[in-house]
C-alpha cells in the first residue's frame, strides 16, 4: 500500500454501493488520513471542520460525504428543479473546475446532476444549466451571488454545504459573500456542513462556529507545517544575478514539471521572456490571462507537454496539479503562509520534491517570519559560479503580457 494512505478501506465506511463502484473505477481503495478521519463523522451526519494541506485528498472526502447524503436521504418534497441540494464554494475558478471533474467521476453510476459556475467564461451556458436544474452546485462566490440575485436558482433546499480552502477565502476577501449565501440557506442544524482549510486560524474557526452545527475538528499532522518529503533550499542572489541563477538551476536539474512563483506580474513576464529566449518551453499564469487560455495552459502543464509554469499567487491559488517535481520561489512571499502553500505544490500524495527559494535584496526581509512560521531554518546554499550561465538577450513581448496585437490606425488616442 502507498505510504500516504491509511489502513481504512472505503468499503468499511458504509458508503452507497454506487459510490464504491465509482471509486473502484478510478482505483481508489484506501482512504488518505484526512478521509479516514473526516468521513466517519460526516457520514454520520455530523459537521466537520478539517485542517489539511492541499493534495491530501480532502476534495474526495467532502464529495463522498455530500453525495452519500443526497443518495441516502430523500429531498425536500417541496424542492423545485432549480434548487440544488449541495452547494460547494471554492476561492478560484480553477479549483471549482477540479472539484467538478472529481465529482463527475464519483456520480458516474448515479443520476445526480453536477454543475459548476465561475467567472471569465460561459455566462449564458451556466445560467441555462441552473435553469434546467442540478443537484450539486460548485462555484465561486461572485458568480453564485450573481445568479442567485437574478432568481435563477434557489437555496431553500440545500442539504449539504461545503466551504473549501477557507483560509484562501479570507485572503481573497470573499467572507462577506460566503456569509451572504449561508444566511439564505436552511439553518445550520437542518443541513450537513463541512469546512476545509490548510490552517484553522481564529478567523476560520469563528466562521465555522457561527455558521455550522457544533463541528468536530479533525487535523492532519499539525506539528508538520511543510510536507515531510520537500527538500528545501535557499540561495542569496543579488537582484542582477537572479535570472541567471534561475536559468542555471533549471539547466542543471532538468526538472520534469516546475512551478515558478513570483510576487509581481512584471517579474512573471520577464522570466517568461528570458526562459523562452534561452530554450525553455514555459507558460505564464497571471490574474489577467483569459479563462480559455488559462485552462489550456493548465491542461498542457498537467499532461507534461509544458514543463514550466510561471505564476503569481493569486493566479495559482487552489490549483490541484499532480507530479510537480520542483517549485521555485523567485521571490520570497511577504505572507509566511504563502510559502507553505507554494512549496506544497510539490511532494504531494507520497512523492518527494524540491522547493528552491531566492532571498534577494528585495525579499530577504520576509525570511525570518517564514522560518518562524515553519519552525525550522531553510537550508542555505552557496552560489557556485557554474550556476550563473550567460543569459541570452531577450525582450518582454506583447504575447507574454496577454495584450492583443492591434493594427495601426494612423492616429493615437489622447
Amino acid at each position: 500500500m502507498s505510504k500516504h494512505l491509511s489502513d481504512t478501506n472505503f468499503t468499511e465506511l458504509g458508503l452507497d454501493p454506487r459510490l464504491i463502484k465509482a471509486l473502484d473505477g478510478i482505483n481508489y481503495t484506501h482512504c488518505t488520513p484526512i478521509q479516514s478521519l473526516s468521513l466517519p463523522i460526516s457520514l454520520a451526519g455530523k459537521d466537520v471542520a478539517g485542517q489539511a494541506q492541499t493534495g491530501t485528498g480532502k476534495t474526495i472526502a467532502f464529495l463522498l460525504a455530500a453525495l452519500d447524503d443526497i443518495l441516502t436521504m430523500p429531498a425536500d418534497p417541496s424542492r423545485r428543479s432549480n434548487e440544488p441540494r449541495v452547494l460547494i464554494m471554492a476561492p478560484t475558478r480553477e479549483l471549482v473546475v477540479q472539484i467538478y471533474d472529481d465529482a463527475q467521476k464519483l456520480v458516474k453510476h448515479t443520476d445526480i446532476k453536477v454543475g459548476a459556475v465561475f467567472g471569465g467564461t460561459g455566462y449564458e451556458q451556466q445560467r441555462q444549466m441552473l435553469t434546467d436544474g442540478i443537484d450539486v452546485l460548485i462555484g465561486t462566490t461572485g458568480r453564485l451571488i450573481d445568479y442567485y440575485k437574478q432568481g435563477i436558482y434557489g437555496l431553500d433546499a440545500i442539504d449539504v454545504v461545503v466551504l473549501d480552502e477557507a483560509d484562501r477565502m479570507f485572503d481573497l476577501g470573499f467572507i462577506a459573500d460566503i456569509r451572504y449565501l449561508l444566511r439564505r440557506m436552511p439553518p445550520p442544524n437542518d443541513r450537513l456542513n463541512m469546512l476545509f482549510s490548510a490552517t484553522l486560524s481564529h478567523r476560520v474557526k469563528e466562521l465555522a462556529y457561527e455558521h455550522m452545527n457544533n463541528p468536530q475538528h479533525v487535523q492532519i499532522e499539525p506539528e508538520q507545517v511543510t510536507a515531510k518529503k520537500v527538500r528545501e533550499a535557499l540561495y542569496y542572489p543579488s537582484n542582477e544575478d537572479k535570472l541567471a541563477l534561475l536559468l542555471g538551476l533549471l539547466n542543471k536539474q532538468e526538472p520534469d514539471k516546475t512551478m515558478i512563483f513570483v510576487n509581481t506580474k512584471r517579474d512573471a513576464e520577464t522570466i517568461f521572456s528570458m526562459l523562452n529566449a534561452n530554450g525553455w518551453k514555459v507558460g505564464l499564469l497571471t490574474g489577467d490571462v483569459p479563462q480559455t487560455k488559462r485552462m489550456a495552459l493548465l491542461e498542457k502543464f498537467k499532461n507534461e507537454s509544458l514543463p514550466v509554469l510561471i505564476a503569481t499567487d493569486v493566479a495559482a491559488r487552489g490549483l490541484h496539479i499532480d507530479n510537480v517535481t520542483h517549485v521555485f520561489n523567485y521571490d520570497l512571499p511577504e505572507d509566511a503562509e504563502d510559502y507553505v502553500h507554494r512549496i506544497g505544490r510539490t511532494a504531494r500524495a507520497g512523492s518527494d520534491g524540491d522547493a528552491i527559494s531566492f532571498a534577494c535584496e528585495d525579499s530577504a526581509f520576509a525570511l525570518p517570519a517564514i522560518e518562524d512560521y515553519i519552525e525550522h531554518s531553510i537550508p542555505k546554499f552557496e552560489i557556485d559560479p557554474e550556476l550563473l550561465p550567460e543569459v541570452k538577450p531577450f525582450r518582454v513581448s506583447r504575447a507574454s503580457r496577454g495584450r492583443p496585437n492591434r493594427k495601426p490606425t494612423g492616429k493615437r488616442g489622447n
